[in-house]
């Protein structure tokens, strides 16, 4: 409860710091626009979705860091269905979600029936997933063109909450995998398990959890956010460049979750404070382009951000154990 009510002042702090910069001699306000406040929503819908991703791994002890060529996969994969192979949305979009599942479901088998050390796995499932996509598309821009404004509804539609200002398709989208996450977690066995296995996996397997199956579907689950938020970028853009599309998204997912208070070691975090964290994440880009002269300094907040969430975690972890 203590991290939830520090995210949630960090928040409303920077925020209202934003916002005070923001004001013009005129009156006006640069940030408090219906446009920006609309597109930070937007943002934080997609966003908040690949943290949530993130966290799913991160609570059991491991690490993705192929989110972002992931999301570049369902990017590529989303045009491709529909236009080049002439699919209706209603088959492409189940294809590609099943697609980037399967990733997850690799990357699990590998992790849990090799061993391999889940960094190293995700980090050549960045390398190759990226590789494979610019060979698929010779490096050209993936268009879906005007035919699908049913489906970019998704990423880009707005439900009326007064005549200027609507709240976005994608925010809701965020808000459905929240409750559903949070309901897993803390509703459910497998969620407890999970839990379990990130605070002591080998007490938690000798204890009768089955933490190998949990392991892939923490990684399959994993995925499939990532390749849901891939198709709500593509729909949002309306294109993707495999070179390009979806290249950091894994640090600011990593970034969102722990800022929110998910601990890098595992056992550790609520969906409540990953949604705060990634919201705080993009409360931070979009005041440094605002505020600022540009987002060059993007970049370096996220690293901040991680470099200061693993310090408070090993702080945290070091006073538990004098305390022990």
């Amino acid at each position: 409860m203590k991290k939830l009510l520090g995210i949630t002042g960090l928040l409303l702090a920077v925020f209202v710091v934003t916002t005070l910069l923001a004001q013009q001699a005129d009156g006006s306000n640069s940030f408090l626009t219906a446009y920006n406040l609309q597109n930070l929503l937007q943002r934080v819908g997609m966003f908040g979705i690949l943290s949530i991703a993130a966290a799913f791994v991160i609570v059991t002890g491991g690490i993705d860091l192929s989110i972002g060529a992931v999301v570049c996969t369902a990017g590529c994969m989303l045009p491709w269905l529909l236009k080049d192979c002439a699919l209706p949305p209603w088959l492409a979009l189940p294809l590609v979600l099943l697609l980037c599942a399967g990733i997850g479901l690799w990357h699990g088998i590998l992790i849990v029936g090799l061993r391999l050390q889940p960094f190293v796995v995700t980090l050549c499932g960045l390398l190759l997933y990226r590789g494979l996509m610019r060979w698929f598309t010779n490096d050209q821009t993936m268009g879906l063109g005007s035919d699908v404004e049913g489906l970019r509804w998704l990423a880009n539609g707005r439900i009326p909450i007064t005549a200027s200002f609507g709240f976005p398709v994608s925010a809701l989208i965020l808000l459905v995998v929240a409750v559903l996450a949070a309901v897993f977690f803390q509703r459910t066995v497998w969620g407890r398990h999970l839990f379990a296995l990130g605070r002591n996996e080998e007490a938690a397997r000798f204890s009768g959890v089955a933490t190998g199956r949990l392991t892939i579907l923490a990684y399959v689950v994993c995925s499939l956010l990532a390749g849901l938020a891939g198709c709500l970028f593509v729909l949002y853009v309306n294109s993707a460049g495999a070179s390009s599309f979806g290249n950091f998204y894994e640090l600011y997912a990593i970034a969102g979750a722990v800022l929110g208070g998910v601990a890098l070691r595992g056992g550790e975090g609520t969906i409540l404070g990953v949604v705060l964290g990634s919201s705080l994440m993009q409360v931070l880009a979009m005041a440094i382009v605002i505020v600022g002269s540009g987002n060059q300094l993007e970049f370096a907040i996220v690293g901040a951000v991680i470099l200061l969430g693993a310090a408070a975690d090993e702080g945290v972890r070091r006073l538990l154990r004098r305390r022990r």
